[in-house]
């Protein structure tokens, strides 16, 4: 199984940049416009460097965004947050029990959408914010958890029969049939 890397979408990131940009041109044209009325000593990069501040915003977004990333390996998602302190949280294809896209209207525009996985246990949700196709993410992520709950996977990733003895669904023996078998059918 290939591998598959899912990263949040900088499509919103990329448009709070440019609407910081637009504002600080806004202030740029405002400040050269105004600069009469404007109070006695005060520095003529005031208002532009007050504007500049919002770049901090999606900055910030866009650095905690790069340091997101959830990877679907062998058998196994592995969802990683943050730079200098890391968190990793491993899931087991296998335990994936429900897989959830929410998209609200915004995101059903730009083509995103929050990805949710639920698996068995105490912290069963994982959700994923702004991933881009997310529908076709979920699908891929269903379908290798099936493919591992039907075919069996080693930790290593190869594939592997499942072996069956004759009391176990699978293989019959010689004169093994589905029947009752000996008095069965009684009860």
């Amino acid at each position: 199984m290939e591998e598959l890397v899912i990263r949040p979408t900088t499509k919103f990131i990329k448009i709070a940049y440019a609407l910081v940009i637009v504002l600080l041109l806004a202030g740029v044209i405002a400040q050269s416009q105004f600069k009469d009325s404007l109070p006695p000593g005060l520095p003529s990069w005031v208002i532009p460097g007050i504007v500049a501040l919002l770049l901090l915003w999606p900055a910030s977004r866009h650095w905690a965004q790069r340091f997101t990333k959830m990877t679907m390996v062998g058998d196994k998602l592995r969802y990683e947050v943050g730079m200098l302190s890391k968190a990793t949280r491993t899931i087991q294809l296998s335990k994936v029990q429900d897989v959830t896209v929410r998209q609200s209207l915004p995101q059903r525009i730009a083509g995103v959408g929050d990805l949710t996985i639920e698996t068995a246990g105490e912290a069963s949700r994982l959700t994923l914010p702004n991933i881009d196709a997310a529908q076709s993410v979920a699908d891929r992520i269903i379908d290798a958890s099936h493919n591992i709950g039907v075919r069996g996977i080693l930790d290593d990733g190869e594939e592997t029969r499942r072996q069956s003895g004759p009391d176990n669904r699978g293989e019959q023996g010689p004169g093994q049939g589905h029947g009752a078998g000996a008095g069965g059918g009684r009860r």
